[in-house]
């Protein structure tokens, strides 16, 4: 279409008057929101233990945990997000650190949180009164408002992986925080009262994904023993012999929904030598490596892993997984939420992807602090 000299500043005109009274036309950006399919501006990446286990050290060294830093902790920063601390658009995830006889301060936030221990022992999160303690391999729940502190009682660093729904919670401008008025909750008497309550109760996991329950609370259970989700895979896997993987989810005892409203936690177990077919999925997953090493192919791009690496898949893209070895991979993903909009969606491929390029960790540690 061939537009006049008249019209075509006519056309400007109103578009810079447009601008100016905080208005915009959608049929300029239609295709911008309208997408065919899921753009997230996260990218797939890969952290490496490697990397960030000697940062940590150095963090434990010079960073004092007190008022004002309240947590040690190294956050997970997605390169596609423009310097925001998040691993995705919806998932915060960190690398937690705490020296010998430290305890990290009590509070609350609306957004909820889970610890998933990678390293250490002797220490306890107190979570609303009820301390737990934390092994390696453990899952630790800290619902959103519940307040929560952190102590080492041991001699030796401990690190976990910490991931939060608070990129979701802050979009939704749902943030609040509030610091105890003691340095930490009194933490007198029994430890791990809500395990003891739930001991041997099948209703902890279930096998593969929730479909199906919902649920606005949290679990009740508030740690999760590594024995009991190691157990429940060896079940998984004997069950299903042919398989290249199993997975569990940890569920909440009551109501059989995920553990948080806003968050799913689960294991996916790949038997050695094989490897799964590519799916994908609305919304985002964190995955850290328990045990294994391997590799997953997100969008044609392979990203070799092992224990204590911690990787992003994006909103729908797809990702296959590969072990050498029987491999463990904790993973966190904001699934309650799609199901509960009904927005979640799977896509399961037929063929492996072919690789077209391989993923290389940044590592900018000096090597006189190596």
């Amino acid at each position: 279409m061939t537009i006049r000299h008249d019209e075509a500043s006519a056309l400007a005109s109103f578009y810079q008057d447009v601008d100016g009274v905080d208005l915009a036309p959608l049929w300029t950006i239609t295709e911008q929101l309208l997408t065919p399919y899921p753009r997230p501006a996260a990218v797939p990446w890969l952290w490496s233990a490697r990397t960030y286990r000697p940062l940590a050290a150095r963090a434990i060294e010079l960073v004092p945990v007190e008022r004002g830093g309240e947590r040690r902790v190294l956050s997970l920063r997605n390169p596609g997000l423009g310097g925001r601390p998040y691993a995705a658009g919806t998932l915060w995830g960190a690398i937690q650190c705490l020296g010998p006889r430290e305890s990290a301060p009590a509070h609350r936030h609306t957004p909820g949180a889970i610890r998933f221990v990678l390293s250490g022992g002797g220490v306890f999160t107190t979570i609303d009164g009820d301390p737990c303690d934390m092994h390696a391999g453990d899952l630790v729940l800290t619902p959103g408002w519940n307040w929560h502190d952190h102590t080492n009682t041991g001699d030796s660093d401990m690190l976990w992986f910490d991931g939060l729904d608070l990129p979701m919670i802050e979009a939704l401008d749902g943030v609040f925080f509030e610091p105890h008025p003691e340095f930490t909750q009194p933490a007198a008497g029994e430890h791990n009262r809500s395990e003891q309550r739930y001991a041997g109760d099948p209703r902890r996991h279930t096998d593969g994904a929730v479909s199906t329950a919902l649920d606005p609370v949290s679990s009740p259970l508030l740690v999760y023993r590594w024995a009991d989700t190691d157990a429940r895979l060896c079940r998984a896997s004997a069950a299903a012999p042919d398989a290249p993987s199993v997975t569990v989810e940890y569920t909440n005892p009551e109501s059989g929904a995920s553990v948080l409203p806003t968050l799913a936690c689960g294991v996916e177990r790949i038997l050695a030598g094989r490897g799964t077919l590519p799916v994908r999925r609305t919304g985002n997953r964190i995955h850290v490596v328990r045990d294994g090493t391997g590799h997953s192919v997100i969008d044609g791009i392979r990203f070799d892993w092992e224990p204590g690496d911690a990787f992003v898949v994006p909103s729908w893209s797809a990702v296959e997984h590969h072990a050498d070895d029987q491999s463990d991979l904790f993973t966190l993903a904001d699934t309650p939420v799609l199901r509960a909009l009904g927005i979640h969606r799977e896509q399961r491929l037929d063929t492996p992807q072919p690789v077209t390029g391989v993923f290389a960790p940044r590592s900018t540690a000096r090597k006189d602090h190596q």
